[in-house]
């Protein structure tokens, strides 16, 4: 039977299912999780706290591979963030930002990949742990998407770049 969840572990699963929701819902309308929108302010903000609440929760008893994760995940946003005051990026400014935050939602997905995959269904799960050959191949999909997601968005940035460059400016 899998291990059960404890109450933090609970209320980090809710909490984890807020950015993993609102990151969606910023690639479906914006082609990225756009910081400046209500949308992208959810998602910063949960994901937060769901990496703030990760770090009650260990199945090693101390700092493990989750929490470090975790402080990639955080480092990936404020670098990300950080990008847009940075002058010397120039043009690379909007790619750098999707790319950041892209990222991180990859980061936020990889966990929930493994845990999901080891803990449903209840009463007989799916994988033993993250070397099980059904996280591992799930998590090679997983990674496609996102290369897959990164070469859209560079797209969608590029052609919106271009199109902003050919509009006639009023002077």
């Amino acid at each position: 039977m899998a291990n059960p969840l404890s109450t933090l572990g609970i209320v980090h699963t809710a909490i984890s299912l807020a950015p993993v929701a609102a990151g969606l819902y910023g690639f479906g309308r914006y082609g990225a999780i756009v910081p400046s929108t209500r949308s992208g302010k959810i998602y910063l903000a949960t994901l937060i706290l769901a990496v703030l609440t990760s770090a009650g929760l260990s199945s090693t008893g101390g700092f493990n591979a989750g929490h470090a994760l975790g402080l990639v995940t955080l480092a990936v946003v404020a670098g990300s963030l950080a990008v847009d005051r940075l002058a010397f990026v120039g043009r690379l400014k909007p790619y750098l930002t999707a790319l950041g935050l892209s990222f991180s939602y990859f980061l936020l997905i990889v966990p929930a990949i493994a845990e999901t995959l080891k803990r449903l269904p209840a009463s007989q799960p799916l994988a033993s742990g993250p070397e099980s050959p059904i996280v591992q191949t799930t998590l090679l999909v997983w990674l496609v998407i996102f290369l897959s997601g990164l070469s859209v968005q560079a797209y969608l940035i590029h052609r919106r770049a271009a199109a902003t460059a050919r509009a006639p400016r009023s002077h």
